[in-house]
């Protein structure tokens, strides 16, 4: 395996034994070798290998080993001709994603009622492994089927939030009655809650401005303060994969697939098994739109208690939410014509250019904002999609692992972590002080080489820098 550079920012695998398509990696010089020092770029390559797989087997800037795919993996099948979807493109969590708020605060405001709004927030935010929600467990059934809009109906949220979520925070055809009865078990008393691992829900303040424009028509501003939830669909969402994975296992041999890792279980988009986990996988998106949404409305009733008004009165509009952990069927151009695709993003945000039908009205004439989250105490940026992006309209969706949980432990204890983050002025209310040296800020890239990276590679561009104030962690 040779890794070529044919772009600024661009790398490539060229087609060798059974690879159906080149790899393609868009990164800086030392993000690639970051990649190359962990093994992802392999699986870039094993990717390469899937039946029906269009242009290339694609990685982000962030990509790290992930299961099957890398974390940051892009792979587009054909549907019509035989393209396989696979659980591997998508991971464990499903749907998980991130979800912006803007405020009417501005950073004297939050310091002058820091302890208060963390406090709060401390207070009202489940998180940690296993149960914990706010919503009551008989919204089950009704959020699998109907995502956001089920929860909305609930009483929690604005119905502008729908508006500014992908997908209107419902996946098309879900089928609730796929997922099993373990799954449904799990997801019952989780519903709005963060989990663990690398989830969070962080007040920050917009540092800097980038793109006035976008930045304008996003809602956002110079000294804003902001709120950023990061999770995904619990273990409803973990449970769901690990069944359909089980189903696909068996199903490879029926249909003649062999891959070069059996992480990459998979079977044809239009198969009896490909429509059964994409309805499974859509119920379980459905679980996650309606858990950001739902803790986005407790961060809003924190902010109204900790100002002592009402949760209207904070200004607290949805910027965007959207997933990085989906496969979903898109019409893109390729060899210059329009093809069905199944388009695989793990650990990738949709970044739909300027003039995207796809797009509500007031953001289509500027472009999709995408979430990019840094580490525990380092910056967060939001950026916009570019027009004519070249990886099916995809970009990175954080910074990206730089090392194990267990050799970031070994460097730091939680405690040392937290007091080093308060010391920058970041306020931390962890779920487990002991696992906050998992997440601490040397255990990741550097997000803003990763940003650089993404506008290097004409991803998506830089609109707004945003600097922790405060974190909630899981």
């Amino acid at each position: 395996m040779k890794l070529q550079r044919t772009g600024e920012c661009v790398w490539e695998i060229a087609r060798h034994d059974g690879m159906r398509v080149p790899g393609r990696i868009y990164a800086s010089e030392s993000l690639i070798l970051k990649a190359e020092e962990d093994r992802a770029v392999l699986q870039v390559e094993n990717v390469a290998y899937l039946p029906g797989i269009v242009e290339a087997s694609m990685a982000m800037p962030d990509i790290h080993w992930g299961y099957g795919f890398p974390i940051g993996g892009v792979a587009a099948t054909d549907v019509d001709a035989g393209g396989v979807v696979s659980p591997g493109g998508v991971g464990f969590d499903i749907c998980c994603g991130v979800r912006l708020l803007a405020s009417r605060y501005d950073e004297q405001d939050f310091n002058q009622r820091r302890t208060e709004v963390m406090d709060e927030l401390d207070r009202r935010i489940p998180r940690g492994l296993g149960k914990g929600s706010i919503a009551d467990a008989s919204l089950l059934r009704s959020v699998l089927g109907k995502g956001a809009q089920a929860v909305r109906g609930a009483g929690f949220g604005w119905d502008s939030d729908l508006d500014r979520c992908e997908e209107r925070g419902m996946s098309l055809g879900a089928q609730a009655e796929f997922i099993g009865s373990r799954a449904l078990q799990r997801g019952a008393g989780q519903l709005g809650s963060l989990g663990a691992g690398n989830h969070f829900l962080e007040v920050q303040v917009v540092d800097s401005i980038h793109d006035e424009a976008a930045a304008r028509v996003f809602g956002l501003s110079e000294g804003m303060v902001c709120v950023m939830i990061h999770c995904g669909s619990r273990g409803l969402g973990h449970q769901t994969c690990t069944d359909e994975l089980k189903l696909m296992g068996t199903a490879m041999q029926k249909y003649g697939i062999e891959v070069p890792d059996r992480q990459l279980a998979s079977v044809p988009v239009d198969s009896p098994e490909g429509r059964h986990y994409l309805g499974a996988m859509a119920a379980a998106a459905n679980f996650a739109w309606s858990n950001r949404h739902v803790l986005a409305h407790e961060a809003r009733q924190a902010f109204a208690v900790a100002f002592g008004t009402s949760p209207e009165r904070t200004g607290m509009q949805l910027v965007y939410d959207v997933a990085h952990n989906l496969a979903k069927v898109e019409t893109h151009a390729v060899d210059g014509k329009p093809r069905r695709l199944c388009v695989h993003r793990k650990g990738a945000t949709r970044a739909f250019g300027p003039g995207n039908p796809g797009l509500p009205a007031d953001l289509r004439p500027v472009g999709q904002p995408v979430l990019i989250p840094g580490s525990m105490g380092t910056a967060s940026w939001v950026l916009v999609g570019a027009e004519g992006n070249p990886a099916f309209a995809t970009a990175a969706h954080g910074a990206g692992r730089l090392m194990s949980r267990k050799k970031a432990k070994q460097l730091q204890t939680g405690s040392e972590v937290r007091r080093g983050l308060e010391a920058d002025g970041i306020s931390v209310r962890p779920g487990s002080v002991q696992l906050l040296s998992e997440e601490a800020p040397y255990a990741y890239k550097d997000v803003d080489e990763v940003v650089d990276a993404c506008a290097r590679a004409g991803l998506a561009n830089p609109v707004a820098r945003l600097r922790p104030l405060g974190v909630v962690k899981g």
